[in-house]
């Protein structure tokens, strides 16, 4: 059948614009010809990925309490341990969520959207593309004892994303529509390097596979961003080699219960572009009419590593695109647009 999702290049989500429409005009101008999709650049709180959620849906709501705020000195969190603790009051055996303001944020990136396309700023073939947290990403801030908590908050969550997912296929039409599943906390889970996890940690991603995304129509595409991670630096934890990502990749698509159109699998460092090893377990992956996108774009060594890190995937996997290797809006250099114009050239000299 082939992939619906069919292009060279795939923008994970921010981007290093300050504005909406800023990002939205950027990523039309400079990756309009090479994407199936334009994401709103997730610009201002929603820089933060999750700390958008922390900060926007669980902080408010009357049965979670804070135990300790920021442990860093400015008050901005410089990485996972010294973001806000948060736990499920005590007695609270059932939580809900009321409504999730990150839907109301696409709702409105899309008129932005629908008005730039009508202008002809957006080209016409390109979809909206919606970013959306997976549960344990989203709730990785309850870490006094996140198996209680997440037992109570976890399927609040997920019916939080049930209900959220309907309003969003409802102010958006479905066939202009792409959603992608951010899955990055659950991905450390499961190769246990967060401490304050631990447990159930495949069950965390495997459960909501089957339960949320077979929520989503058909018309619209979906795809799973599976990252280790950018909070502070990249990657958070890099592992020894692409067999994780592959074993999740290949869950998603064979018990998504609807088709899945691309799969996102972040890539190694640098010094590890000719690691064989590394790659290698791509052998295994069983993508149907999934569009692999591999996040080999660094910022670190342009077109010249970015072929190496090319030249070898190549050897395990074909007729793949590229990415970066997770969005890169808290990324964005001396000047935002120059950083952007450079990642299209960097990807047009390599698999252009």
């Amino acid at each position: 059948m082939g992939s619906r999702a069919a292009s060279k290049l795939l923008l994970v989500g921010s981007l290093p614009a300050d504005t909406t429409e800023d990002a939205l005009r950027a990523g039309a101008e400079l990756f309009g010809d090479i994407v199936f999709a334009l994401p709103d650049g997730e610009t201002g709180p929603r820089r933060g990925w999750v700390g958008y959620e922390r900060e926007r849906l669980c902080r408010p709501h009357p049965d979670i309490e804070i135990i300790q705020e920021t442990a860093s000195p400015t008050g901005i969190p410089r990485h996972a341990y010294e973001t806000p603790v948060f736990k499920i009051r005590e007695g609270i055996s059932k939580l809900e969520f009321q409504s999730w303001p990150r839907i109301d944020d696409a709702i409105e990136s899309y008129q932005v959207f629908r008005r730039l396309r009508d202008q002809g700023v957006v080209p016409r073939h390109l979809r909206f593309q919606v970013s959306l947290p997976f549960p344990s990403s989203a709730l990785n801030g309850f870490k006094s004892d996140f198996a209680a908590d997440y037992a109570v908050a976890g399927p609040a969550y997920e019916d939080l994303v049930r209900r959220e997912l309907q309003r969003l296929m409802e102010a958006i039409p479905p066939s202009e529509l792409a959603i992608q599943w951010d899955v990055c906390y659950e991905v450390q889970d499961i190769e246990g390097v967060i401490a304050w996890m631990g447990g159930d940690s495949w069950e965390r991603f495997t459960g909501p596979v089957t339960r949320l995304t077979r929520a989503i129509t058909e018309e619209v595409l979906v795809g799973y961003h599976l990252c280790y991670g950018t909070f502070p630096h990249w990657p958070m934890f890099e592992p020894g080699d692409t067999s994780l990502l592959v074993r999740m990749a290949n869950f998603a698509i064979a018990n998504s219960g609807r088709r899945v159109d691309w799969i996102h699998m972040a890539g190694p460092t640098y010094l590890r572009s000719e690691d064989d090893r590394f790659f290698r377990p791509l052998t295994d992956l069983r993508s149907e009419d999934a569009r692999v996108f591999l996040g080999i774009v660094l910022p670190i060594d342009g077109a010249a590593g970015l072929r190496r890190r090319y030249n070898t995937a190549s050897k395990y996997i074909k007729d793949f695109g590229v990415s970066f290797y997770c969005g890169f809006g808290r990324q964005p250099g001396e000047d935002g647009m120059k950083t952007m114009r450079e990642h299209r050239e960097v990807v047009m000299q390599v698999v252009g």
